[in-house]
């Protein structure tokens, strides 16, 4: 836990728990009623969530980085209380690996997704992430709802290790 409050980690989460159903085919990142949205647990997970950094007193730097999904952004505001976030498309990537994508596309994705996981956080704080879970075996791997990887950034081109994969659950209790 003390590591964590000295910076230098990048917590890329899922958002809480969304509704049953899919996302419809005319998706809107402007209109969240063609999307999946945060159900009541979600807004609750999204809560505890930034309760948990606010009580073990982690630090985390503005903005949340955000997919642009209704219920990512809506998880980072109601987790973080803010609209400090910066929206970024890697997120609408990392939902589109679940979907039939050629070789290239799919290596290009995860080639984004690793400088983005090698870039280290403001010294003395740590980077949220609020996006998507991922197939078995492809990138970070599945990720419950509200769940996070812990990851150390070693710089552009230097790469990156996980440290921790932590369910909800499992976060609230870390440290005590």
């Amino acid at each position: 836990m003390d590591s964590l409050r000295e910076g230098g980690y990048i917590f890329y989460s899922r958002h809480g728990e969304a509704t049953e159903g899919s996302d419809q085919a005319n998706l809107s990142f402007q209109d969240c009623t063609t999307q999946r949205n945060l159900s009541a647990l979600g807004r609750m997970q999204a809560v505890l969530y930034g309760d948990i950094f606010k009580r073990r007193r982690i630090p985390v730097s503005l903005p949340i980085v955000v997919s642009p999904f209704c219920r990512a952004i809506e998880t980072a505001a109601l987790a973080f209380r803010t609209d400090n976030m910066k929206v970024d498309p890697l997120g609408y990537d990392i939902y589109r690996l679940s979907g039939n994508l050629d070789q290239m596309e799919r290596s290009r994705i995860l080639n984004d997704l690793g400088k983005t996981l090698e870039a280290q956080p403001p010294e003395g704080s740590n980077t949220v992430i609020i996006s998507h879970s991922f197939p078995a075996g492809v990138g970070l791997g599945p990720i419950p709802d509200m769940g996070t990887v812990v990851v150390r950034p070693h710089g552009r081109g230097k790469g990156f290790d996980v440290v921790a994969r932590l369910s909800l659950e499992e976060f609230n209790r870390l440290g005590g």
